[in-house]
């Protein structure tokens, strides 16, 4: 079980995918048409076998509209974690009454997201590939767009008024999943952290922690784009000050 894929929400898609490539050197995969039912626009970005989304609304009345609200602004949005066992995931979601707000059932992939008022932080899905190294939401040829110095996803940092509690309701729904000292949940090889709020946003995501080659060298090149706030790499209200060094594949 791990994070597989992160995801931004925008009031417009395009000029955060822009930032992001010039950035990180990164390529669009896909462009999904079946977000459309949701309202929505995107983009995915292939992170070497991991994935970074981001969503802009292109109705009114949509869930993502309605958080951008919320917040002030753009911001982190989703976490879709990919499972071994769905039907397992399936169970607990029930044990705990956790309402879904959107699933499917393929043959090549299952998913469930959860509502977010009841998760809170974020909206999580559990997702199932088949095959495992497969990703559905990615295009059929995403591993041709795999480019630039980052490499997967590290960890994922929700801040909450009540860190503790929300970290629990998490805990509660991923199972057999181990917690650190610092409000960490581990996953096999990715980390989701709850902090306390303190930008005056509320509860959500505040930053990625992912996995880079020549951090230093995507520190200098932020510098000079403008992408530096208080000292942190910040694109769409989402912190990137957390590149390390990658160590082990995600799937």
């Amino acid at each position: 079980m791990d994070i597989r894929q992160i995801v931004m929400v925008s009031g417009l898609r395009d000029p955060i995918v822009d930032d992001l490539c010039s950035l990180f050197d990164f390529e669009v995969a896909f462009n999904d048409p079946g977000v459309s039912h949701f309202g929505l626009e995107n983009a995915v970005i292939p992170l070497g076998t991991d994935f970074l989304e981001v969503v802009s609304p292109v109705e009114e009345n949509t869930t993502a509209g309605r958080y951008l609200a919320k917040r002030g602004g753009d911001g982190g949005y989703m976490i879709i974690i990919q499972v071994d066992k769905f039907e397992d995931s399936q169970k607990l979601v029930n044990e705990h009454n956790i309402k879904t707000v959107w699933e499917t059932d393929l043959p090549e992939a299952k998913a469930m997201h959860l509502h977010p008022k009841q998760m809170g932080g974020a909206i999580l899905s559990l997702d199932w590939m088949n095959p495992k190294e497969s990703w559905k939401w990615a295009g059929p040829n995403w591993e041709k767009n795999i480019s630039g110095p980052l490499k997967g996803i590290d960890g994922v940092e929700i801040q909450s008024d009540n860190p503790e509690l929300m970290q629990e309701t998490w805990l509660r729904i991923l199972g057999n999943v181990k917690s650190d000292q610092d409000n960490r949940i581990l996953l096999d090889n990715t980390w989701i952290k709850f902090t306390e709020a303190t930008d005056g946003r509320g509860p959500g995501i505040s930053a990625f922690s992912l996995k880079a080659e020549n951090s230093d060298e995507i520190i200098k090149r932020a510098e000079s784009l403008g992408f530096l706030l208080n000292g942190a790499i910040t694109i769409g209200a989402v912190s990137y000050t957390h590149l390390t060094l990658p160590t082990t594949p995600y799937v």
